[in-house]
């Protein structure tokens, strides 16, 4: 009755399982795994975001298959001022960005743009692992390509290469990555266009997380800071890109569902991705006419509420490190960016045995590295989101438990 492409496992694994028990016993649970900003104490200024919504223009109902002309002026107003990948490319084009309720949904038309069933896309590992359903729905195949660890993260090219298959469709990279919040550098921007562009292949770009830099991390309360140094892939050309970010993150506005793609490229090939992407979008016209009105105004607010999660990483990454410069058996990897800290620990068993543990002796919920596809065992992901003081509690009993 039902369709391959949905026959995933749908009994709950050991770490669920663990975590179902333990909330219905009642018991205390230090969430370091937290990576919703709206239920995390931020101050978000409630009239401004309702009344941006109260505009009576979005009483009347204007379909526009790529979004409303001033939202999409608005995403290409945001990359005002960046750096990106091919220098003589300076501005984003409103009439190459397309506006979608959630990159999973770019996601998803890019994928049909590109790919015939059974076709691949090639992802970085560790990373998300939402990509594996999108590709399922999709029809088709998630190919890894290892991110490399040596004092700092890098792409591993010659496994890539190795990868590259003639149903190969795009490489994909996650800008920075979620979650070991490595950039992608200059360098390997142009090898990765070296390898696609004569290959007739693309690159999809994931950043949302792009304005999480440590370039960023202090601000001083109440200033307002300029755009963030890293390079963006919605100015680059020398392969066809696309783009993606959105509100949830750049706002921290997840519930307002609202995000884009920025086709850039050769002028053709970008003319054609654009028109095909069009008509997708033509089939669904999913944003909300009220969203994309506040788009402007809720890119606006980005300013003063990534101040405050910015602070609240650095304090909370100031913790673990005091903590871990006292530990003889846990490390920090290195990180660029992002809203994530990994942790090297000892290997006595897998990563979700390790975090059950954790959670039944010591209610210190941690994701498990398996869960981003680390290739083995031996690592735990934190989220600096977390609020202070139970990031703090939560790092005291990981220490604990190891070190005694």
């Amino acid at each position: 009755m039902f369709a391959s492409r949905t026959n995933w496992r749908l009994d709950p694994n050991l770490f669920t399982r663990a975590l179902d028990e333990h909330r219905r016993a009642g018991k205390e649970i230090l969430d370091l795994t937290m990576s919703n900003p709206t239920t995390r104490g931020l101050d978000y200024p409630d009239e401004e975001i309702l009344a941006a919504l109260a505009d009576p223009r979005a009483l009347t109902y204007r379909p526009e298959s790529k979004g409303l002309l001033e939202a999409r002026q608005a995403v290409a107003d945001y990359y005002a001022g960046r750096k990106g990948f091919s220098p003589h490319v300076t501005r984003v084009d409103p009439e190459r960005v397309l506006l979608v309720s959630g990159t999973s949904e770019a996601y998803s038309h890019i994928f049909r743009l590109l790919c015939e069933p059974g076709d691949e896309i090639l992802v970085p590992a560790p990373s998300y692992p939402l990509f594996e359903f999108l590709a399922d729905l999709a029809d088709i195949r998630l190919v890894p390509y290892p991110l490399l660890y040596d004092h700092g993260w890098q792409i591993d090219f010659v496994s890539l290469r190795a990868a590259l298959t003639p149903r190969s469709g795009a490489v994909m990279v996650v800008h920075p990555n979620n979650p070991t919040g490595s950039f992608v550098k200059p360098n390997e921007a142009v090898e990765l266009a070296g390898i696609c562009a004569p290959r007739g292949m693309a690159i999809v770009a994931d950043e949302v997380f792009l304005d999480y830099g440590l370039s960023r991390v202090r601000v001083p309360l109440g200033a307002r800071q300029e755009e963030d140094s890293a390079r963006t892939f919605a100015l680059h050309d020398a392969a066809l890109t696309f783009t993606l970010s959105g509100l949830s993150k750049i706002s921290l506005l997840p519930q307002m569902k609202l995000a884009w793609t920025v086709v850039t490229g050769p002028e053709e090939l970008v003319k054609t991705a654009v028109a095909c992407l069009e008509i997708i979008a033509d089939t669904y016209l999913s944003p909300s006419t009220p969203i994309q009105l506040a788009l402007p105004k809720f890119l606006s607010l980005r300013h003063t509420l990534q101040a405050q999660l910015r602070r609240r990483i650095a304090a909370n990454l100031s913790v673990l490190d005091a903590a871990l410069g006292e530990s003889k058996l846990l490390t920090r990897l290195d990180r660029e960016g992002g809203w994530y800290a990994i942790l090297r620990v000892p290997v006595t068993g897998t990563d979700e045995s390790l975090a059950i543990n954790l959670l039944e002796r010591c209610s210190v919920l941690v994701h498990p590295g398996h869960f981003f596809n680390f290739s083995q065992d031996g690592f735990l992901v934190l989220s600096l989101i977390t609020p202070e003081l139970d990031f703090a509690e939560g790092v005291k009993r990981l220490q604990g438990f190891f070190d005694h």
